[in-house]
């Protein structure tokens, strides 16, 4: 029996993949009962997409570890009467009901939300899509590259000049961030039902989050500015630019304020004499002479490796990061003294990833792995009242 904040909650996840499963796995860490529908057999077909990427058969389904962490499996045939049976008295005495299933399937399956909501008046029907509830694009299918990245404009601005080609997103990239907002649309309507007593729908896609993402660039072309691509490295401030060190770590210079930082950043380097110099004595000369100061920049950070420059800067009190790479955040001191990798309590020493915010006083649940397809099945029919007949008969009849 779980704990924490949640644990009166019951959530079923019937979507598939990302987005609106992990909004699920954000309310698990809180001690929320979650029920993963998934189809007999492969199950969820987000289940071993991590073997196109190379992995060995022995290997650990480390998309699947994450974003179905904590939950249960139940194994249903939704195209069947009896699994749809099922579900629906599940949804009798449910919380939240999360689905990402494109609307035709929906209708099909009648599991939109006014097929739903009636069964349950306190239900939170929460709807995940890719580009919204309404407009011609509705029925559409998609993924975060292209309606979060691609849609977005995104993809097209962060590039490295105008003329670069543009870069595919990784995995997950826009899911999780829009995961977090129907998570706290889930949990608006929660506040909304215990003040009404009702329940209602929710929703949010892919898209809007995407605009949302790239919302100050959006907003600047809604007010009429003109924005023109990045340019070559060079034309661009130097003080907010990426530099090799000795060891042949990057790292970032992210300086917003110049008049302050500009002198520190000088000091640190070694070079104070930068500060006399008439080419940089305004913050108009220094972008004007960018590619020159550029120039300076990079040989000055190739003298000395990463851990050197951390140190220095940090001490001069620069704005600057690290270029990570994927493999520092197992044993980052600072991620670990903000527990972001927990470990999983059966998982044999395996972590994973702490959903991103905590609240004072509601310490979140230990994460378990996930489940193999099915494996709460029966023990969840038996739970809404199914006999051993009946059981026998569902496993029967797939």
């Amino acid at each position: 029996m779980t704990q924490g904040l949640f644990s009166d909650l019951l959530v079923i996840d019937c979507a598939s993949f990302i987005a609106g499963p992990a909004a699920g796995t954000v309310m698990s860490d809180f001690g929320a009962r979650v029920i993963k529908v998934e189809p007999p057999g492969l199950g969820d077909s987000y289940r071993n997409l991590f073997r196109l990427r190379g992995a060995g058969p022995d290997a650990i389904d480390y998309f699947w570890a994450l974003d179905a962490r904590n939950k249960e499996s139940l194994a249903l045939d939704l195209k069947d009467e009896a699994g749809r049976a099922v579900l629906h008295k599940l949804i009798a005495r449910a919380d939240v009901f999360i689905t990402n299933f494109p609307f035709p399937i929906r209708e099909r399956l009648g599991l939109r939300a006014q097929d739903v909501l009636p069964m349950n008046p306190r239900l939170i029907y929460a709807s995940l899509t890719p580009y919204g509830e309404h407009g011609p694009e509705r029925d559409r299918t998609a993924y975060d590259t292209t309606a979060w990245w691609g849609r977005s404009g995104l993809m097209d601005m962060v590039k490295a000049t105008s003329d670069t080609e543009p870069a595919l997103s990784m995995p997950g990239m826009g899911d999780h961030p829009t995961a977090m907002a129907l998570y706290g649309a889930i949990v608006t309507a929660l506040y909304k039902r215990q003040i009404t007593g009702q329940g209602g729908e929710v929703s949010t896609s892919l898209m809007a989050n995407g605009l949302w993402s790239n919302s100050c660039q959006i907003q600047a072309a809604l007010c009429g500015y003109e924005l023109t691509g990045r340019g070559e490295r060079g034309a661009r401030s130097a003080m907010t630019e990426t530099y090799f060190c000795a060891c042949g770590r990057q790292l970032l210079l992210a300086i917003a304020n110049p008049g302050r930082e500009w002198p520190l950043l000088a000091r640190a380097l070694g070079h104070p004499e930068w500060l006399e110099d008439e080419l940089f004595a305004t913050p108009m000369l220094r972008f004007a002479n960018s590619a020159i100061l550029t120039a300076y920049l990079e040989d000055a950070f190739l003298s000395e490796p990463w851990a050197v420059w951390r140190e220095r800067l940090s001490a001069a009190g620069v704005t600057f990061g690290i270029v990570a790479q994927i493999e520092d955040h197992a044993g980052d001191e600072q991620v670990e003294a903000n527990g972001l990798l927990p470990e999983f309590v059966d998982g044999e020493g395996l972590r994973t990833v702490d959903s991103p915010f905590q609240l004072a006083g509601e310490p979140k649940q230990p994460p378990r792995m996930s489940p193999s397809v099915g494996q709460h099945t029966r023990a969840i029919l038996e739970e809404v009242g199914c006999s051993p007949a009946e059981i026998e008969a569902l496993t029967t009849g797939g």
